[in-house]
């Protein structure tokens, strides 16, 4: 337990010293604690620790554990890529999504939200280094897929999500991110309302907050190493 909690200590103050030297607020990003591959346990230590907002990706991990957890005020995220034969949980026990990339999967998600639930928060996901092994949309294609999902009736678009290749170079994180604000810019030029930019993960938030970021998303800083398991050994989609 010290140990995270240790952990989300460091990544706050990493989080709030980025808004500072971005000219932000210090709470300017919140942060998604990335849980997937951990147990229910682990949830919990970062729950006593004060953390509330957590990021999933295997469905089939997800459900038992979201079941496991149901004793705590806790905001659930689906941040993976989906398949149309899993939207239906995925709209029925999250929150947000962050990872919308196509029409078909966003009305699906609206018409399964269950009726009395609020509206489920979503991202459009944007592929900003073309990577074909990667999700999301096609920068060119993100405007078009931001105004027809914002049209649905159960989901509240809120912005975008990317996640660009690992490893790159300080200036070339800038530049990914920056591609994604000015989405966001482009969208609210023509009257899409949006505030939401969810980027930046263990390794690069710093530059995510620079360009922008509301929301970044933190596994590995947190809980450690991701260890294999059955649900990221079978399938990369939940």
């Amino acid at each position: 337990m010290v140990a995270i909690a240790a952990a989300l200590q460091a990544c706050r103050k990493r989080i709030a010293d980025a808004c500072r030297a971005a000219g932000r607020a210090d709470n300017c990003a919140g942060l998604v604690a990335v849980s997937k591959t951990f147990p229910a346990a682990a949830v919990r230590e970062a729950h006593a620790a004060g953390q509330r907002v957590f990021g999933e990706s295997y469905l089939q991990e997800a459900i038992p554990k979201l079941a496991a957890l149901a004793d705590l005020a806790l905001e659930w995220h689906f941040i993976g890529p989906m398949q149309g034969n899993k939207t239906r949980q995925i709209a029925e026990h999250f929150a947000w999504v962050h990872g919308v990339d196509r029409l078909k999967i966003a009305q699906r998600l609206s018409d399964q939200r269950p009726a009395g639930m609020p509206p489920l928060q979503v991202c459009i996901q944007v592929n900003v280094s073309g990577e074909a092994s990667k999700s999301g949309v096609a920068p060119e294609q993100a405007l078009a897929l931001a105004r027809a999902t914002a049209a649905l009736p159960n989901l509240s678009l809120r912005g975008f999500m990317a996640i660009p290749e690992p490893e790159l170079a300080a200036h070339l994180q800038h530049e990914r991110f920056r591609q994604v604000a000015v989405l966001l810019q482009a969208a609210r030029a023509e009257g899409v309302e949006l505030d939401t930019l969810s980027m930046g993960m263990s390794a690069d938030l710093e530059a995510a907050i620079a360009e922008g970021a509301t929301w970044v998303r933190v596994g590995t800083a947190i809980f450690g190493e991701r260890q294999a398991n059955e649900y990221n050994q079978q399938e990369q989609v939940s």
